[in-house]
């Protein structure tokens, strides 16, 4: 913690750790401006701005008008209201044992779906792109020598490579013929809005469950929200029984 004083207004030491305390509770589009030294200057001259002008609020005794009365209520509700929540929800806490019996009878919430990894060329003449297609059974070319070469869409410069991907990110035609085609063998021209495609899958990966521990996270997250939210119903069950009479 930082002590160091940066101000005093009225008496009071304002140090680098309340000014610490400020920046956190900025707005996260603001905190992106923290980088910049002078961003750093400009926040901190208007946090001790706040000091300044709360002393002149206080010598025009705004803090005794109804309306600083009636915000502090407001203020003081939530805050007292979120501090309760806060340790209430406490009690949410979930064991690797827990997770793990989750997972298991629960296998089809963490599916992974079918997917594939292709490679293509697109090219704007069928004529065009089926001498390609000879040259590159002929073996006088690599399939990724000629995406280079010959492919109209970025990922040529890749080889033609367009990573994994599963159903329903490509177009119909695409899809089909990839998710239909056997593993290193180019197919095509196949015809789409964007033109003729030649295609090669390098691998096909079926849906299957996720292994529990590329999960374990998400599933550890999922049992705790619920958790969270049988305690709230249970403890605002209770607490209307208690209060609303």
């Amino acid at each position: 913690m930082n002590n160091d004083v940066i101000a005093v207004v009225a008496g009071q030491e304002i140090t680098e750790a309340d000014f610490d305390s400020f920046k956190q509770g900025l707005p996260a589009e603001q905190q992106a401006y923290l980088q910049n030294p002078d961003a750093v200057e400009f926040f901190k001259k208007q946090f001790v701005s706040l000091y300044l002008f709360a002393e002149l609020g206080k010598e025009e005794k705004l803090n005794e008008t109804e309306e600083y009365k009636g915000t502090m209520k407001n203020v003081e509700r939530d805050l007292l209201g979120q501090l309760a929540m806060r340790n209430v929800l406490q009690a949410a806490t979930v064991t690797d044992e827990e997770a793990e019996s989750y997972y298991n009878e629960h296998k089809e919430q963490f599916q992974k779906p079918e997917t594939v990894h292709a490679k293509h060329i697109l090219m704007e003449s069928e004529d065009e792109i089926k001498d390609v297609l000879n040259n590159i059974e002929a073996e006088s070319i690599s399939f990724e020598d000629a995406a280079q070469t010959h492919s109209t869409c970025p990922s040529g410069q890749r080889g033609g490579d367009l990573g994994e991907f599963g159903r329903g990110q490509m177009v119909a035609e695409f899809e089909e013929a990839a998710f239909n085609a056997d593993l290193n063998k180019v197919i095509g021209p196949v015809k789409t809005q964007f033109g003729y495609h030649l295609i090669k899958v390098e691998s096909h990966s079926d849906a299957a469950a996720s292994p529990y521990a590329d999960v374990k996270d998400s599933v550890k997250t999922t049992l705790i929200q619920n958790k969270q939210k049988e305690i709230i119903e249970a403890k605002e069950a209770e607490l209307r029984a208690k209060y609303c009479k």
